[in-house]
């Protein structure tokens, strides 16, 4: 399997990405909203759309995260993931992306603005590939890594899964 992902890696142009797991940005649109014209959580101009390859693997994780905008998660190949999502209000929704509908998998999802989010590789030893897309496009100022301590203060319902999807 390590044969494997070192190959999606290497042909994809992957990159290690903060929250964990592997990325590369494929699309970021030529056109811009300007900054006076998106709402105030925003700083600066936007890029209309941009899309990533994002692969994970049984111990590549995503820590938890959020961002100012909704992100869209395409499931493309590879074990299932199950995608965490924390509301501002604590609710935890758990989506399960993958191909095998029958099991209640779903090819695409969508995780709202502002929420926290996390997401692991059903299995052991095993990857996925997904591709996110997020509009107006994505911006590193818009991206919060969650800090365990202050994540579990405000969820301690959720402490365990904070821990296991949180790195600091």
């Amino acid at each position: 399997m390590q044969d494997k992902i070192q190959s999606l890696v290497t042909q994809l142009g992957l990159l290690p990405h903060p929250e964990g797991g592997y990325y590369k940005e494929v699309y970021r649109s030529e056109e811009v909203i300007p900054a006076s014209a998106l709402a105030e959580k925003y700083e600066g101009e936007r890029n209309c759309c941009t899309s990533i390859y994002f692969m994970l693997t049984s111990t590549a994780f995503s820590a938890f995260h959020r961002i100012a905008q909704d992100e869209i998660w395409h499931f493309y190949q590879g074990a299932p993931i199950d995608l965490h999502l924390l509301s501002p209000e604590g609710e935890h929704t758990l989506i399960k992306l993958g191909h095998n509908f029958l099991a209640g998998e779903v090819p695409q999802a969508v995780v709202p603005a502002g929420y926290w989010f996390g997401a692991e590789v059903a299995g052991e030893n095993n990857f996925s590939l997904v591709g996110c897309t997020v509009s107006p496009g994505f911006d590193f100022r818009d991206f919060e890594l969650a800090e365990r301590e202050t994540l579990t203060q405000a969820f301690p319902q959720h402490s365990a899964l904070i821990h296991k999807l949180s790195r600091s």
